[in-house]
Parts: structure tokens; sequence; C-alpha cells
């Protein structure tokens, strides 16, 4: 097995079902038939053993009364702390938490670094600042093999502006900057972006695991591709859809989002979620995808109901017979069939957000069943399934099939940029040059 296949496999959070496909971002894997368009540096390429390591990591985690609720993130940052360490580097961890305007001890790191020393088996110590004598004072007692968590980047505001003076002050602490943090990349900050101009730059394996499967899914895929994407508004996902127009066979729309592109072809939604006032940008959508010969495949039936609510009645209507004054929550069974034949046919499968409103029952139902297909059929070995975002993720989770995916990314704004085909700061300055 390639090195850093077993780490990639232990991210919890990050399931990629062809692992050696990460041995080298720039390589080829026999199996998987496709090559990396975009380098990027990673573990691979460095002898961390003496070097302080600056680690970006995503260490915001949920917390309650001073305890961590959910670890999640610190055992998707596991293992390239962990490999860090055991190759004789000395792990010096940069992080965020929470949104503090200055010094604020209820968002401080220190009881995060505590859960992580759980979650890893091993001690993580802790300064008390991420520059300045407390900063370099514990960085010099360490040695190699040792883990030290900073204190949270954003006590200090020339994080977020990326200001030179604040980057140099971090770069004095290390030898070389690991980014591990992808879901952090979209941001130009200090620890994200700033500190890759002033240092050799590297992904982390978490990092790398997270480009090896979005590159598959869009840069390089197993065609024919689909994509799935729902949510509540247009008006969120407009540069999303216009980017992967141009980069998918087909793509579904569903939940709120597919009643705008209905109302735009003339029919009638009744009381549903709409954004009426984007009837032409829906039209633009759908002519954009003719021109770049990609199928765009709405809902031809609905389930209605009349009250917002969980377990409310409800009915399967034609697009035709919508009720005045009924809600479309989520597609019909004629809709689902036809999003179990558009996954059939695809090779590649990349989603973001559900078909429905799947939080409340029956009207999960869309959401549950596509995804279960999906899953069935990346088990069989016959797709490459990527999602990625929020609702998604917790989509799939309530349907149970998180773990059959392919790829699940929990990246949030960053995975959505990607998908819109905008360059990541935190990403494009770990590229080799």
């Amino acid at each position: 097995m390639a090195r850093g296949d077993d780490l990639l496999a232990a991210c919890e959070t990050l399931i990629l079902r062809e692992p050696s496909a990460a041995r080298r971002l720039e390589g080829w894997a026999p199996h998987t038939g496709f090559i990396m368009t975009k380098s990027f540096r990673t573990l691979d390429d460095v002898d961390v053993k003496g070097k302080r390591v600056l680690l970006r990591v995503d260490l915001n985690v949920p917390m309650d009364a001073g305890k961590v609720t959910d670890t999640t993130r610190l055992e998707r940052v596991a293992p390239t702390i962990t490999e860090i360490a055991s190759k004789g580097g000395k792990v010096i961890l940069l992080a965020h938490f929470g949104r503090p305007k200055g010094r604020d001890d209820k968002n401080s790191l220190k009881p995060v670094a505590a859960a992580l020393a759980d979650v890893i088996k091993k001690p993580v110590g802790f300064a008390d600042d991420c520059i300045g004598e407390p900063a370099a004072k514990a960085i010099a007692a360490m040695a190699d093999g040792d883990i030290l968590c900073l204190e949270n980047t954003r006590f200090h505001p020339e994080e977020e502006k990326n200001d030179p003076a604040f980057v140099a002050k971090l770069a004095d602490l290390g030898d070389i900057w690991v980014n591990d943090a992808f879901s952090a990349a979209h941001r130009a900050h200090a620890t994200t972006e700033g500190l890759g101009h002033k240092l050799p730059a590297y992904a982390g394996r978490t990092m790398q695991a997270e480009l090896v499967a979005l590159n598959k899914a869009l840069e390089a895929p197993t065609k024919p591709v689909i994509a799935i994407v729902g949510g509540a508004k247009v008006s969120s996902k407009i540069d999303l859809l216009e980017n992967l127009v141009t980069k998918v066979q087909a793509l579904v729309i569903g939940g709120g989002m597919a009643n705008t592109f209905l109302h735009a072809q003339g029919v009638k939604v009744g009381k549903s979620l709409c954004e009426k006032d984007l009837a032409e940008t829906a039209l633009r959508i759908m002519n954009k995808a003719e021109a770049a010969n990609c199928a765009i495949i709405l809902p031809v039936d609905a389930t209605v109901a009349y009250h917002f609510e969980a377990n409310a009645p409800s009915f399967a209507y034609g697009l035709d017979a919508i009720p005045a004054d009924g809600m479309i929550l989520d597609v019909g069974p004629r809709s689902i069939e036809r999003i179990h034949a558009a996954i059939d046919d695809a090779a590649t499968l990349v989603w973001n957000g559900p078909v429905g409103a799947f939080e409340m029952t029956p009207f999960d139902k869309g959401t549950v069943e596509a995804a279960k297909h999906a899953a069935k059929r990346t088990k069989a070995g016959k797709l490459v399934s990527v999602a990625g975002g929020g609702d998604t993720v917790a989509a799939l989770n309530h349907a149970g099939v998180a773990d059959d995916f392919t790829y699940i990314s929990t990246a949030g704004g960053a995975f959505l940029e990607w998908m819109e085909g905008k360059p990541l700061p935190g990403v494009e300055v770990l590229r080799v040059k």
C-alpha cells in the first residue's frame, strides 16, 4: 500500500474508496485511470525530521460548557499530526476558533488542545499566544516529535487581514508550512495563505485527500458526469450552476431551487418557495446548458402539502395540477425514477444540496431514495460519488449512506467555491511552480 493511504483511510469524514490515487497528486493511479492536471506539494515531498512544522488545521469544533461535543474535525486532522510527529517533526498547530473580537477566553483553543490530546493519544502542549515570546519560548522547548498548539490566531485581527508583518512573525516560528485545512482554503488569511509565500508549503493528508477527490469529480472525471444540486435558493448557487453546466453531461436540479426554474417555464407553483425575480437567470442558465450539451433535469411531478411541518398530509401532483394554495416540499415519485435513471447513466456523480425538505418526513423521500440508489451503484463499483456541503452531509447521514459514497467533503464554503470554479487561495499557494 502506498505511503499515506492508511492515513487517508483513517480520516472519518474523508471517505476515499481508491486511496492510492492520493499517493502523489501529480501522479497517475493505474486503477483509477485519471491523471491529476494540477500538481501540489505534499508531505511525500519533504523530510520533516528536526523541522519546525507550522501546521494549519481546522479545530473549529462545537463546544458546550467548555467541553468539545463533537471530535470529528479533530479525528480528521489526527493522521497528518501523527505522521509528522512520528517522522521527527516538531508539530506546531495553527488554527482559529469562532469569531472573537480580540482576545477572549471563551474562544481559547486550550480546551480544544486537551481534547485533541485525547483523540491522538499523545501529549499536546499549549502556548498562550500564536506569536511573540509565549509562542517562541514554547517552540524552543520542543523536542523532535513533540506537538504544540498555539492560541487562537483570530485573537489578532491581522490574521484575517493577511497582514505582512503578522505573517512574518508567524514565519519566524517555523521552517516549513503545511496546510491541512481545506475548509478554510477559500480565505486568504495569514495562516491559510500568507505563510505559503514565506515558507516552503505543502498539503497535509486531509488537504491531499480533498484535492484528489475533487479533481476526480470535476477536473479529470470519468464520463458521463452528472450533478445533483438542491437547496432552497437559486440566488445562493448561481455561480455554481453556471460552472457545472459547462463541466457535466446532466444537471439534476431539486429543492426550492427547482421551483424557480419551473416558474421560469410557466409552471404554476402555488405557495411554494420560489424566487420569481430570478426567472430570467434560470432561463439564462438553461440556455447556457443547452449550448454546452448539458441536459437539465427538473422535477416532472411534486409532493405537495398545505402546511410546512413534519408529517403534514401530502399528495403527489403532476406539474399541471399544483394547487394554488399548496407548497411543493419534495419531488414526486416519477421524478425520483427520473433521478435514478440519470444516476444509472452516469460514471461520476457530484452532489450538493437535498432535493426536498429532507429535515421533515415524509418530505425526505426523494433525497433518501436518490442517495440510497447512488450508494448502491457506488458499492457495485459502477459510480464515483462525491458529495459536499453541510446540508448534503446531513442528508446523506440521515439516509444512512454517507459511508457508502466515494468521498464526502465537510468543507462547506470552500467546497462550494471549488465547484463554482473559483481558485482557492489556500490551495493555489501549494502548487508546484
